[in-house]
């Protein structure tokens, strides 16, 4: 079955000196302020359409790993995954690097990176910005 999310933005103003506010409708879990420095510049207490990205990243990616680990019958214990998300005015978002550390028993550190790299390419928001290079950093705790 088929899920929709949504999410969305007014914005008042201009580029530069305007501002908006997210609402992320599905979840319910309130709004958020976007502006252009915050996106930029310094963040200041605003989120970014890079740093939502990069949420939406990070978390896809740690249950495709989680889930490909289960399958192969090594549970992870835990996986820590940070997204880093570049973005340079005038030109866009130029890459994202993916770093996790897992907690897995009985896998040594190949059998980690290789399912960290099946993860990276076949989560559904890595196949989504599949038009932004992706790179990784995978170890285990």
């Amino acid at each position: 079955m088929a899920t929709t999310r949504t999410a969305h933005t007014v914005w008042q103003g201009n580029l530069a000196q305007g501002q908006g506010t997210v609402t992320f409708d599905s979840s319910g879990i309130g709004e958020q302020q976007v502006s252009w420095p915050s996106r930029a510049e310094q963040a200041n207490g605003k989120t970014s359409p890079e740093e939502l990205i990069a949420a939406a990243h990070s978390s896809c990616f740690s249950m495709a790993l989680s889930h490909g680990l289960t399958q192969a019958g090594n549970p992870p214990t835990q996986l820590t995954t940070q997204a880093d998300v570049t973005f340079q005015p005038g030109t866009g978002i130029t890459g994202i690097h993916l770093t996790v550390e897992g907690t897995v028993e009985g896998l040594d550190e190949a059998a980690f990176t290789a399912a960290a790299e099946d993860a990276k390419k076949n989560c559904p928001v890595s196949q989504a910005l599949a038009g932004t290079e992706i790179t990784l950093s995978a170890k285990l705790a």
